[in-house]
């Protein structure tokens, strides 16, 4: 009997430990499962937080990307996109075809053998091309090339102007005369010419599409940047070309450059569109009484007509007229400009090499004479700011007689010294007497043809020029100086230099531009509703 109760006493307790045994295992489970649980937990927490923090750290990236995408390189505070490059690139190609000025002066004297009167004339004719700027723009505006207005017409300036130059690269043996040069020239005027209008239009369509008031000013920054950019890089190059290399292969060199106008073509925003199927664009045929005739009333002779009508209505007034006036006395008097090129090169015997560093010089002065007026002198008075310069233009033209004389010598100024700061000193005068002509231009545009009164005043002005050329070219052969005999030089400069005053007779015509002056700033800058001036109509 007590054996048989101390075997049940040791099943209990095995029982119990069995039982023990089996709780603890459990609770060791559960305790597993928990932490299996929470580590689960954790690391899913860990990966959602990670991949948050990649999707995050992408979110950025991609942030970044776009804000990189969205910056735009800027060049005077104008965003460079590929149209306003075009822009750039066709204004640095006005700029650095001067890279040719000295050289066709070079080719005129040297192997064409011309007298000064006579290259002279050439020069004029060269510039004829810009004296029609108006009419540039009428044919691009009416006559689509190929659907495009812009593009087409850019394109062809381009080639246009290459082989215009290319021509002259071969010398004489393919221009051997006068003519020929001038034709050329004046082909080569007409490439610059012409895309210097197409790429204005351009200019004066993206300012009003800106409701940025600066967007404007800083276009012709852009504008007037690259060329005096190009003209800098041009200049100081353009006269060690012609002394080591010669005239034909500077024309060469030349001749690269118009591409980039071609090329600057593909870069405008234009949508090309179908000009052919318009009804206004192609003539009538009517059929009557077994007679055909033609209505040639399409949209291009209207379109002539209306503009050439509007035109005339607001310069018959006189207050456009008077001041357009004046401002061709202003650029029309003589320039002995040919004759002193001659003088230079076969009697003080400078190279081409120093002309370039002379023209280089003048470049920079030019630059320098804009920062001076925008600083200055743009709010003097015109009337004021005219006579003042016509009377400095003259005191400080008279200093050439020095040089012609050789009384800089005796001074112990060396002619090098002596033309290189004269022509600095000038090219500051003449810039700061040049800007308040556009200023006058734009004063006396009227509101609804500013476009093509503005082109029209711009060409009369560069009418002024050419006229300048040939009464200096009259003088020049009236007076007998030649590429040999410069006696009479002395005589030359001094009528040219004197009869800078004379446009000064007409400055009364300036009066109404004056008091519109005042007006302005009376009115404490105007509303729109009455636009603060007085405007002139048509």
């Amino acid at each position: 009997m007590f054996c048989f109760v101390l075997l049940r006493a040791k099943a209990s307790k095995r029982l119990d430990d069995v039982s023990l045994d089996i709780n603890k295992t459990r609770r060791r489970r559960a305790q597993l499962l928990k932490a299996v649980k929470e580590e689960l937990l954790s690391s899913s927490s860990s990966s959602s937080s990670s991949s948050s923090s990649s999707s995050s750290s992408r979110d950025d990236d991609d942030s970044d990307d776009d804000d990189k995408e969205v910056t735009v390189k800027t060049l005077f505070g104008v965003p460079m996109t590929p149209e306003t490059s075009a822009i750039a690139l066709v204004y640095f190609v006005q700029g650095v075809i001067g890279l040719a000025s000295l050289a066709k002066s070079f080719f005129l004297k040297d192997e064409l053998h011309l007298s000064p009167a006579e290259a002279a004339v050439v020069m004029s004719i060269s510039s004829l091309p810009w004296l029609v700027k108006p009419l540039w723009g009428f044919i691009s505006d009416t006559v689509p090339l190929f659907g495009y207005k812009r593009k087409s017409y850019l394109c062809l300036m381009g080639v246009v102007g290459c082989v215009a130059w290319s021509t002259l690269s071969q010398g004489v043996s393919v221009v051997d005369n006068r003519w020929t040069a001038s034709f050329l020239f004046a082909v080569g005027s007409l490439s610059i010419a012409f895309s210097d209008v197409l790429i204005d239009s351009i200019v004066v369509e993206r300012a009003r599409e800106s409701e940025d008031n600066s967007t404007t000013g800083s276009l012709q920054s852009l504008c007037w940047g690259m060329v005096a950019f190009g003209g800098i890089a041009s200049s100081y190059f353009s006269g060690e070309l012609v002394e080591e290399k010669g005239s034909a292969f500077v024309f060469a060199c030349t001749a690269v450059f118009p591409l980039l106008i071609a090329g600057a073509a593909f870069l405008v925003k234009e949508e090309r569109k179908d000009f052919s199927t318009s009804s206004e664009m192609v003539a009538n045929v009517v059929v009557s009484g077994g007679e055909r005739e033609e209505e040639k009333n399409g949209s291009v002779v209207e379109a002539g007509k209306e503009t050439l009508s509007t035109l005339w209505s607001v310069v018959k007034q006189k207050q456009i007229w008077g001041p357009a006036l004046f401002m061709y006395l202003w650029q029309a008097t003589p320039s002995p400009g040919s004759a002193m090129f001659y003088f230079s090169t076969n009697e003080l015997h400078f190279s081409p090499e120093f002309l370039g560093r002379v023209s280089f010089a003048r470049s920079l002065a030019a630059l320098g004479g804009v920062g001076l007026y925008n600083a200055y002198f743009k709010y003097v008075p015109l009337k004021k700011m005219f006579t003042y310069s016509a009377i400095l233009a003259t005191a400080l033209g008279s200093t050439q007689l020095l040089l012609v004389s050789g009384y800089n010598r005796e001074l112990g100024i060396s002619d090098e010294l002596f033309a290189l700061t004269d022509s600095a000193v000038l090219t500051v005068l003449g810039e700061i007497s040049f800007l308040p002509v556009l200023v006058l231009a734009a004063k006396i545009c009227p509101k609804g043809v500013e476009a093509t009164l503005f082109a029209s005043l711009m060409s009369l002005f560069n009418f002024g020029g050419v006229t300048s050329q040939f009464l200096g070219a009259g003088l020049t052969e009236k007076l007998g100086v030649t590429a040999d005999n410069f006696d009479n030089l002395f005589e030359l400069v001094a009528i040219c230099n004197f009869t800078t005053l004379l446009p000064l007779a007409a400055i009364g015509f300036l009066n109404e531009v004056e008091q519109e002056e005042e007006e302005e700033e009376g009115d404490d800058g105007g509303g729109d509703g009455e636009e603060g001036q007085k405007m002139i109509q048509a």
